[in-house]
């Protein structure tokens, strides 16, 4: 990873919900592009200089829409004056655990508090006197469920609950922690629980009315395939269902699927309208992209058909392969049922099923970069970037704004 810089953003992020398990904010994980500390001479102004670019040059703050993004602050950047460039409305100070609630620190966070910063304590698991004081000054508590047991979590909910603050269980890791968390009133959640197949496990999967109602009008109005296919990708939900009824209606033949044009030319625009129609009758209610592992699908097709298209510029096939390995990877978490399983009998390119069952080839490398995108994983990054050395960290910053530029606008 020699091209990259200390000045350069390495940016991950993951989901916090509501409990409602709709989207609510996004954890931001900034790392230097380094990647080794001893590689900086100034390690603080590096970090502080890359968060506050992400507002700026990466434009994040178009990005997470009405989402606020949760930074987290140690003792040092907390009274580094870049801090106050960040945008108030967009982000939520996350106190770290190892900044000491001297008063110094109280000082500090009132004079943040007073310039419209939202802020909140991470990793709380015990309350002290000595934090009473700063606890009155934040607005939001991140309580770390994993290491206390349930009488451990009700008696710490018992102490916070009078202060009126927000509360939120973050490594939560099970439905049956989830569950205690919404009994003990909890608002917000994050953990690894939300990307397992048990959340959406026997669910059925609901599409919008409205992008339905859109897609029927555009057959009404003999549209362009291209439109269709614009359209069709700001449902990554449908596009499974799509994969199945043109593997259905092409049995016996030969072709693999590509791209989401050629499914759409095989179905047949009146296999097409029917279908659709179907889909319009059967839809309970307007849901769609707002559920946060199809809002986080839909930005990864995103973030892999922008990479594509910088590694092969002009190679609309590489793009649309990539955009179809980034929809299906999340599919066995909305469906509730095994990779190998789900693309079995949809006719994909080889190159795709090898990136969604190995993890092997191009396409599987660019998996595995959106991955550690989302959980902050640097070495990850730098052992996929290796294999792809026509990448590198400004072109995926600026790709991944891009995605969730997109898929933000999506939501909306």
């Amino acid at each position: 990873m020699s091209d990259i810089a200390a000045d350069q953003l390495f940016l991950g992020r993951q989901p916090i919900l509501d409990r409602e398990q709709r989207l609510h904010a996004y954890e931001l994980l900034f790392r230097d592009g380094a990647c080794n500390a001893a590689n900086v001479t100034d390690g603080l102004t590096a970090s502080a200089t890359v968060v506050a670019n992400a507002f700026s040059e990466l434009s994040l703050g178009d990005a997470l829409g009405t989402s606020r993004a949760f930074i987290n602050v140690d003792l040092e950047f907390l009274f580094n004056d870049v801090i106050e460039l960040l945008p108030p409305h967009s982000v939520v100070l996350e106190i770290l655990e190892t900044v000491p609630p001297t008063e110094g620190v109280i000082a500090r966070c009132r004079t943040l508090k007073n310039a419209g910063f939202m802020l909140a304590l991470d990793d709380f698991i015990q309350f002290g006197t000595e934090y009473a004081e700063l606890v009155s000054i934040v607005d939001i508590i991140k309580v770390d469920i994993q290491p206390l047991n349930p009488l451990e979590l009700a008696q710490l909910v018992a102490k916070l609950r009078p202060c009126g603050k927000q509360l939120l269980a973050e490594k939560v890791d099970s439905r049956e922690r989830m569950e205690e968390c919404l009994q003990l009133g909890f608002s917000l959640f994050q953990g690894y629980y939300f990307a397992k197949p048990t959340i959406l496990a026997g669910k059925k999967m609901e599409h919008s009315l409205l992008l339905l109602t859109k897609l029927f009008g555009l057959l009404l109005a003999d549209a362009e395939t291209a439109e269709l296919e614009k359209t069709l990708k700001q449902a990554p939900d449908l596009i499974i269902n799509l994969l199945r009824m043109t593997n259905s209606v092409s049995a016996g033949s030969s072709r693999t699927i590509t791209s989401l044009s050629q499914a759409i030319t095989l179905l047949g625009r009146r296999q097409l309208e029917r279908w659709l129609q179907l889909l319009v009758f059967t839809s309970g209610k307007q849901s769609g992209i707002a559920n946060p592992l199809l809002l986080m699908a839909a930005t990864r097709a995103r973030l892999m058909e922008l990479l594509a298209e910088k590694l092969h510029p002009g190679k609309l096939a590489s793009a649309d392969h990539a955009f179809m390995v980034g929809i299906m990877s999340l599919m066995p978490a909305l469906t509730g049922l095994p990779m190998a399983e789900i693309i079995a009998p949809l006719g994909l390119a080889n190159s795709v099923k090898d990136a969604l069952t190995t993890g092997e080839g191009e396409l599987g490398y660019m998996l595995e970069i959106t991955k550690s995108c989302e959980t902050g994983d640097p070495h990850q990054l730098g052992q996929n970037l290796q294999k792809l050395p026509g990448l590198g960290i400004k072109a995926i910053n600026h790709a991944q704004t891009q995605a969730l530029q997109w898929a933000n606008n999506i939501n909306q």
